[in-house]
């Protein structure tokens, strides 16, 4: 209930707590542009804000082709291997990736690599492959922001609701006849 940042190593959690239940900033993303991200709550919610003012944008345009993309993406039914029981639905981040790149980080069948500053064991130069403890790459996952398909998704429904209604106003029309 008081400002804080409370961190639990026998459960993991880390809570990050406001005094007051009004809108305010938990967590705040920068970068050498400013902000560009943060987690806030309130009373009763939270949100998780990527940077979308409109002052921050050009060549704004409005999507067209909604319904053409929306049927290019591939949803799946699956588990993770680490959790067998659980089946979800979601993207393989390469397949998203091909329609919404902004939705995916990572390369996909990446691994990773020594870097520039990182203590580099004997034998192993910048950019070589990290290996595991049996010889094997270290994969580098992708990732998947699903709130990246929203927009494409909202204008792929605003295009059918469109075709939708034009249908209905002509069937009406053949109907009054």
């Amino acid at each position: 209930s008081a400002d804080g940042i409370g961190l639990r190593a026998d459960s993991g959690i880390r809570n990050f707590s406001r005094g007051s239940t009004a809108a305010r900033f938990q967590l705040q993303f920068m970068n050498p542009n400013g902000a560009v991200g943060r987690v806030e709550t309130n009373g009763s919610a939270t949100l998780y804000a990527t940077s979308s003012d409109y002052r921050l944008k050009e060549n704004v345009t409005d999507v067209t082709d909604g319904i053409t993309r929306v049927k290019q993406l591939q949803p799946k039914r699956f588990n993770f291997i680490a959790d067998a029981d659980t089946t979800v639905d979601g993207f393989l981040a390469h397949e998203a990736a091909t329609v919404v790149p902004e939705s995916v980080s990572g390369a996909k069948d990446a691994v990773q690599v020594w870097a520039e500053g990182e203590e580099l064991p004997d034998g192993v130069s910048v950019g070589d492959n990290k290996l595991d403890d049996d010889g094997n790459t270290i994969p580098d996952y992708q990732g998947i922001d699903q709130a990246k398909l929203v927009p494409l998704l909202t204008a792929a429904l605003q295009e059918a609701i469109a075709k939708i209604e034009t249908l209905e106003t002509k069937v009406a029309a053949l109907e009054a006849e």
